[in-house]
């Protein structure tokens, strides 16, 4: 699965504010309806109740949240990049800064797997977060979360 075909420009936010994890779910779950044409409630409860399973920081200022979600006819992928770094309960207790969406519907769980893993490692990588921590533009920050190689 390439996340180029998941992530186009428009699903890149750059300098978003959130003061709290809630905050920064409920901008996800707008963010996320106005790109899938659902309504954000579902999508913010299918991510909250995700939440409470366990935080989806996977460390060093990154996290990945991702939920099912009836309705969905296709993945939905967005890139948020902070202003400032909020309290996630991050596994390494840091806050996040960069954050990666993933709605899938329900039908398509199997498949969610692959992107998920992959973009893990790619957010994961020390220069990957730092030129997305430094990236100019939508644009600049989609090529180094999906390169037109992968």
């Amino acid at each position: 699965m390439i996340l180029r075909d998941h992530l186009p420009a428009g699903h890149v936010l750059l300098g978003r504010k959130a003061a709290s994890k809630s905050a920064l779910i409920a901008l996800l779950a707008e963010a996320a309806a106005e790109r899938s044409g659902l309504a954000a409630t579902p999508i913010r409860a299918a991510l909250s109740a995700r939440e409470a399973l366990g935080s989806t920081g996977v460390g060093k200022g990154v996290a990945v949240p991702h939920a099912m979600v009836e309705g969905l006819d296709k993945v939905v992928c967005l890139f948020v990049r902070l202003d400032r770094p909020v309290d996630f309960a991050a596994v390494d207790d840091e806050p996040v800064d960069l954050v990666f969406l993933v709605l899938v519907p329900p039908a398509q769980r199997s498949q969610s797997l692959s992107l998920l893993s992959a973009l893990a490692r790619r957010l994961r990588e020390s220069d990957a977060a730092r030129g997305l921590r430094a990236a100019p533009s939508a644009e600049a920050a989609l090529a180094i979360l999906a390169p037109e190689e992968d």
